[in-house]
């Protein structure tokens, strides 16, 4: 199952730097998000940062992705932050994070018999 990374997505709107800055810090969208094999991947667009400017943080169901990188020559400071929360059970000791050529690819490894969390909320009209 795919989800996709539009201005619709739901995990877009529990992203609240995005909500209250406009879309995605680099020309819109800047992140994809999709299920496949067992585990979440999550790939984001961050160029112009070192590998050292960038962290990676599970805390309680929530992946905090933060990047600072300060350039002294020209004196500004770059700055990047998002938050993203899962459906499913993740097995945070096995999350990975790799990067390469400005983009940062996180795999969550989902939990053995997961269930998505929440329910389905009626329509009504």
């Amino acid at each position: 199952m795919a989800l996709p990374a539009t201005g619709s997505s739901w995990m877009q709107r529990l992203d609240l730097p995005s909500r209250l800055f406009g879309e995605g810090g680099f020309g819109g969208s800047d992140y994809e998000l999709y299920e496949e094999d067992e585990e979440f991947v999550l790939s984001i667009d961050v160029p112009g940062f070192d590998t050292d400017d960038i962290e990676v943080a599970w805390d309680d169901g929530v992946l905090n992705v933060s990047a600072e990188h300060v350039d002294e020559r020209r004196n500004r400071k770059k700055t990047y932050h998002r938050r993203f929360r899962f459906p499913k059970e993740v097995r945070e000791d096995e999350i990975t994070a790799s990067y390469n050529n400005g983009v940062l690819e996180i795999r969550l490894p989902i939990s053995e018999g997961a269930d998505t969390r929440g329910h389905t909320i009626p329509i009504e009209g």
